[in-house]
């Protein structure tokens, strides 16, 4: 039995994690397949996120202390070898440089397949170089997930070669349902025909959030804002919220768990990000038949249905007009099968064990 083994530098609620344990849902059942997070304790990540528990056994933490640890390298040389692992799939570039130099110390020869989810920290001198040298090192397969961050690494990495296998997610657990249940199962009291505008997102800068908050001034007295997720910009959107008298249309959950419950609940969906690699939260949405506004960046413009909206900017007008040009209250089903036929996690994985375990064309 071929055994697979996934290394992140945190499992915790966010696009690139999720993607991996869609990959652990739908992996072959002839492989073992475990994901390795460098950091956090395999006791401290359960706790932390709820929805491991059915992968208990199949999470393992190494404990990275903060800063360069040699020590790691130790622990994940020592983790390749216990497991007698086959295939290594690191995510994201302090996985890569781990995962580089971790394999070298292995007698067998394990074969090294990395995931670039975003781009945009290759605009990174020190990171670049942190990248050629991880590639030099055990030289592997490279797989970009947007046809944008693909030729972000040609333009930088030249004659490296690059496949893109674009991410999917599990449309068995996203799915239509009934907007006012879900409202009620998230205990949000709205008027009968408000229209609600949602995004779950890390509350950061880069995110947009306040665009959004703005944009919400220019809209009719019946929209309001859902909000799923938590980070180091919540009390300066509260703050913001209470400065525009919106309090009574700005609805802040936290962590949410029920993520479909949370698309379910909404009218649309809007992600005004300055920055993105290839969202997860956009395909989210649109398999719950959710339409989406989203600004253009990265491969945002590669995630969207015909029924969703690219904006050229994520100005408070420009979202304002997009939103009052979309038609409300309307389960988009083609924007569901945009998902079906393009985003599945069944045919992502599939083409990477194809890449694991045949190297071939995909």
């Amino acid at each position: 039995m071929k055994t697979i083994i996934h290394v992140v530098q945190h499992l915790s609620p966010g696009g690139l994690e999720t993607m991996v344990l869609n990959m652990l849902a739908f992996s072959d059942p002839c492989y073992r397949v475990f994901i390795c997070s460098m950091e956090g304790s395999t006791q401290q990540i359960m706790a932390n996120w709820t929805q491991l528990a059915p992968f208990k056994h199949q999470i393992i933490g190494l404990d990275k202390p903060q800063g360069i640890s040699l020590s790691t390298i130790k622990k994940l040389h020592s983790v390749l070898k216990d497991y007698q692992a086959d295939i290594v799939h690191s995510h994201h570039i302090g996985p890569l440089l781990y995962t580089s130099c971790a394999i070298q110390y292995n007698s067998n020869r394990i074969k090294h397949i990395h995931t670039e989810h975003d781009a945009w920290h290759l605009n990174n001198y020190k990171h670049r170089v942190i990248q050629y040298i991880s590639l030099q090192l055990s030289t592997p397969i490279v797989v970009a997930d947007a046809d944008f961050v693909s030729r972000k690494i040609r333009n930088i990495f030249k004659t490296y070669p690059i496949y893109t296998i674009k991410n999917g997610i599990n449309p068995s657990l996203f799915t239509i349902g009934d907007k006012y249940q879900a409202r009620n199962k998230l205990q949000i009291s709205l008027p009968k025909h408000a229209t609600m505008i949602g995004n779950a997102a890390r509350f950061e800068t880069i995110k947009g959030q306040q665009h959004l908050i703005e944009a919400l001034r220019l809209l009719p007295a019946s929209f309001h804002l859902l909000f799923a997720g938590s980070g180091s910009t919540l009390v300066a959107l509260q703050q913001l919220v209470r400065q525009y008298k919106l309090a009574h249309r700005v609805h802040f959950l936290g962590h949410v768990d029920d993520m479909p419950t949370f698309y379910q609940a909404l009218d649309l969906f809007c992600l005004p990000s300055n920055n993105e690699g290839f969202p997860l939260s956009i395909l989210e949405a649109q398999a719950c038949g959710i339409p989406c506004i989203a600004n253009d960046v990265g491969g945002v413009k590669e995630t969207l249905s015909t029924d969703s909206i690219l904006v050229p900017n994520n100005t408070a007008i420009t979202l304002s007009t997009a939103i009052k040009s979309m038609p409300h209250q309307t389960i988009s089903y083609d924007a569901r099968e945009f998902i079906l036929t393009h985003n599945h996690a069944q045919a992502m994985t599939k083409a990477y064990e194809q890449l694991y375990f045949s190297g071939g064309n995909i």
